[in-house]
């Protein structure tokens, strides 16, 4: 059975992640198809993972004065942030039972997140995963995956960071001193790396279409768009959830 492949949306934090968990809640009521849909957060934004802190890990005060709005994942891991100008995301909700690799957690991310590997071995970069949900490039993070399941449906979505403005990115992210330590760094500029950092220079469409081109060959893909079921639970969740404090600053 073909997947369906929703092209670029470029669209603000709380659109993004409810559009996400819209199209999982379509998929376990079997509305939809297994879907793969690649997006760009608008304006620059925070997704923390379900159960952060936000005090803890954002600095919230550069966050305002920068205009960098923040919104609850419903998938763990740690916190995001996701450039307007240099990162696109990748999301796959799909059944545990389309392949015999998403029954288990690790190759799981591994089986998903494959077409970003192919992505970057094609731009003859260094690459490979790196623990249990991140890639790295030349022994440097990437791309990091955050994944959820619910009634045999699993969501993962992920960065792939082709120009991400890493400046901002250490001036809006808390980095616990125990975390980098663990990874064998002492700041963030150690652990993290983009494509340009790395040599390679991609615009977004060249990165989109590159990435786009990566999946369809990994996965059995065929061009959609949302339905209007799956838009209507999106502005449900919008209203009620992610453009909502009380959900995204849970303590």
């Amino acid at each position: 059975m073909l997947l369906r492949f929703i092209p670029l949306i470029v669209a603000r934090p709380e659109v993004q992640m409810a559009i996400d968990e819209a199209i999982m809640r379509a998929r376990i009521e079997g509305k939809v198809e297994d879907t793969v849909r690649l997006y760009v957060f608008k304006p620059s934004s925070i997704t923390i993972g379900r159960f952060q802190s936000v005090e803890h890990d954002v600095n919230l005060d550069k966050c305002r004065e920068l205009n960098i709005p923040v919104v609850r994942r419903i998938t763990g891991g740690g916190s995001v942030f996701h450039d307007q100008y240099g990162e696109i995301t990748y999301s796959v909700i799909i059944g545990e039972n389309f392949h015999e690799s998403l029954r288990n957690i690790e190759t799981s991310y591994r089986f998903l997140a494959a077409p970003l590997v192919r992505a970057l071995e094609e731009l003859g970069i260094n690459s490979g995963f790196s623990g249990l949900n991140d890639i790295a490039a030349n022994g440097k993070k990437i791309s990091g995956s955050a994944q959820t399941r619910r009634k045999g449906i699993i969501l993962q979505h992920g960065t792939f960071m082709y120009a991400t403005r890493l400046e901002i990115l250490a001036s809006v992210l808390k980095a616990s001193q125990k975390k980098l330590q663990d990874k064998g760094v002492s700041s963030i500029w150690e652990r993290v790396t983009t494509l340009e950092r790395e040599g390679v220079k991609l615009s977004r469409d060249e990165a989109y279409e590159l990435l786009k081109a990566k999946f369809f060959e990994e996965f059995p893909l065929e061009e959609g768009q949302l339905t209007d079921y799956e838009l209507e639970i999106a502005e449900k969740l919008i209203e009620e959830k992610y453009g909502n404090e009380k959900w995204n600053f849970q303590k």
